[in-house]
């Protein structure tokens, strides 16, 4: 897949309220929030870019990628499937 934003997967990040968020959204006990959605990006065929952000689908949930600054907006669970820090 020619893709923007897995060619600068390196540029990837987010805030600390960020980190926060996803943490919670997803319900993860893992210390790199951004490695942690790095590799969930990287393995997913379920990439579209809308207008300013990339929507990323991956098993059990989503994560939300401002397009223009590579930061890490937010992620959440898809129905009835909880997450574990892997």
């Amino acid at each position: 897949m020619d893709c923007e934003l897995l060619a600068n997967l390196g540029k990837l990040h987010t805030t600390p309220l960020g980190q926060q968020r996803i943490r919670r959204n997803l319900r993860l006990d893992v210390a790199d929030i951004v490695g942690w959605c790095a590799a969930r990006i990287k393995a997913s065929d379920d990439i579209a870019r809308q207008g300013k952000n990339y929507y990323i689908g991956f098993a059990g949930g989503a994560i939300t990628v401002n397009a223009h600054s590579l930061t890490i907006i937010t992620a959440h669970m898809t129905k009835g499937v909880q997450q574990d820090g892997d």
